[in-house]
């Protein structure tokens, strides 16, 4: 049983008289472990795409299961339920609490789970070493780099050891070095069995992936494997 499996997925807005379909007949599955890069230039629906995916925003038509249940006939507390369990969200432009500490931040999601609270210290350290950010965990995340802002955000999406991993333009905001890192952390965590899903319109930072889902107005235009992945190492110069 794939992971995400979607069939003819259709997002449609309407603004008065005016329709915009921003997502159209979208047919495609993923599998646990994968590691996916969706890229399209600005308005090619890959946000729109992630967000349903993420259980953020709800498909206009089509079907959509997750580990095979069928989401579109979810309550919005199922889906909120849902997504805090399965699903860890990495944005560009990182979302932390400014005069809030790394643990803190980290710790979040874990907080509306009462049941989880005895076990949270040992969940935050752990997804805080995960991403090398130990020496940091008492510092406001307003005292970090955007490189190590990126990596807590990273951090605070794994702490509730979730399904899958939505990472939406994560090296928009940064650095060519702190890119690489970001990079870096994603394919271990990939390499060490999590789900990733990559939104880019970069086609260099898109190959970082193992397969690539291609988006143009809409639609889906291409699916195809990574043929010569890039792998971030060390040392190198991330190309933007």
């Amino acid at each position: 049983m794939s992971l995400i499996s979607v069939s003819n997925l259709e997002k449609v807005y309407h603004n008065e008289d005016v329709e915009t379909k921003a997502l159209s007949s979208a047919s495609f599955s993923i599998e646990k472990g994968e590691f996916i890069s969706i890229m399209g230039p600005s308005g090619s629906g890959k946000s729109t795409l992630m967000q349903i995916l993420g259980l953020l925003d709800r498909a206009t038509g089509g079907v959509y299961l997750f580990e095979g249940k069928d989401v579109t006939r979810f309550t919005d507390d199922e889906l909120a339920h849902l997504r805090n369990k399965t699903i860890g969200f990495v944005f560009q432009a990182f979302n932390l609490l400014p005069k809030t500490s790394v643990y803190e931040n980290v710790e979040l999601p874990l907080l509306y789970d009462e049941k989880q609270v005895e076990n949270n210290e040992k969940k935050v350290l752990s997804a805080i070493e995960a991403v090398d950010m130990t020496h940091r965990k008492d510092y406001l995340s307003s005292q970090l780099s955007g490189g190590e802002k990126q990596r807590v955000a990273i951090a605070r999406a794994l702490v509730n050891n979730p399904e899958i991993i939505f990472a939406d333009e994560p090296t928009g905001n940064l650095d060519s070095k702190a890119g690489l890192q970001v990079m870096s952390i994603l394919q271990k965590l990939n390499n060490e069995g999590h789900t990733i899903v990559l939104v880019t319109h970069e086609t260099y930072t898109a190959e970082h992936a193992k397969r690539i889902l291609s988006m143009k107005d809409g639609q889906i235009i291409g699916d195809a494997p990574v043929v010569n992945r890039r792998i971030a190492r060390a040392g190198e110069t991330f190309l933007k």
